[in-house]
């Protein structure tokens, strides 16, 4: 396919039709400082394989879509300056020939060209307390028919108003061994999803009914980090951060990292801490999805 280019591994993996992960890239070049982007990184594919199928990290580099990064192109993600790329400036990123890493909503839909049903990442984008402030993911969700396992809606948006939406746009969510949203740094909240599951098997099952039934929904697994901050105290972070947000000015595309630093502030670190834990979790359980929906397959 024009503009992608394959890990071997992964060709072969999807030529033989065996398990495989994608994982997104933008928690490398914009989610955490290095060292640490690197090591979760590596962390987050050797939990994929750890459960049995392949992981294939995807981002943009010079003008090209990589589907399964080598470990020097983790490295490269992880030390250089790059853009974060969203399918609105997708093609403008591919005719520069530069280099970004890749989105929710952008790994998503690149997934799905590639060939791959299931997809990790760590909390989803959504509405924002601001009007008019939605993210990408949104949409990409309600058009992209592959298996997204996160854990719930970044604890910086409007959850409410960002479950509603996924409801009106016919996004199947599902939470995995809960009846409630997970609120990313928190295991709970107070919005019930649309239905619960609790095995990788029943996931996978599911998501081959919606392929079954021509549904063009990507199937939303909410899985609740097992450690995670009690709501309130995260809500009250999360309405302090955005108080200062308003008081300087912080808008568009630079108030998400803004939010999630402040809560790293507010909370001395706590926040950083949970999220490295909710990836592996998600990576590990996106396996396991990929894994059973593989052997159901072959049935």
């Amino acid at each position: 396919m024009k503009h992608f280019l394959y890990s071997p591994e992964v060709k072969a993996a999807l030529e033989q039709k065996r398990p495989v992960v994608a994982l997104e890239s933008t928690v490398i070049t914009h989610g955490l400082p290095y060292p640490a982007n690197l090591e979760t990184a590596r962390t987050l594919e050797a939990k994929v394989r750890q459960s049995g199928a392949i992981p294939a990290t995807i981002a943009v580099l010079d003008g090209k879509i990589i589907v399964g990064c080598t470990d020097v192109q983790l490295e490269r993600l992880a030390l250089e300056k790059m853009e974060k790329v969203s399918l609105w400036n997708l093609p403008a990123i591919l005719a520069k020939n530069t280099s970004a890493g890749t989105t929710v909503a952008t790994t998503a839909h690149l997934a799905h060209l590639a060939g791959i049903e299931v997809f990790a990442t760590g909390g989803i984008g959504g509405v924002h307390f601001d009007a008019f402030d939605e993210s990408a993911d949104l949409p990409a969700l309600a058009r992209i028919p592959i298996v997204v396992v996160c854990a719930g809606a970044k604890s910086i948006l409007n959850l409410h108003a960002t479950i509603e939406r996924l409801e009106t746009l016919g996004v199947p969510v599902i939470g995995f061994g809960t009846d409630s949203l997970p609120a990313f740094h928190t295991p709970t909240s107070p919005y019930p999803v649309a239905a619960r599951l609790d095995s990788a098997l029943e996931v996978a099952k599911a998501h081959r009914a919606a392929r079954d039934l021509e549904m063009r929904q990507a199937i939303l697994v909410a899985n609740p980090i097992d450690q995670g901050i009690a709501f309130e105290r995260v809500q009250a972070w999360v309405e302090a951060a955005n108080h200062e947000a308003r008081k300087q000015m912080v808008t568009g595309k630079r108030l998400t990292p803004f939010l999630l630093s402040e809560l790293a502030r507010l909370s001395g670190g706590e926040t950083v801490q949970v999220n490295g834990r909710l990836l592996a979790n998600n990576a590990q359980l996106a396996g396991e999805i990929a894994v059973a929906l593989s052997g159901i397959e072959a049935i």
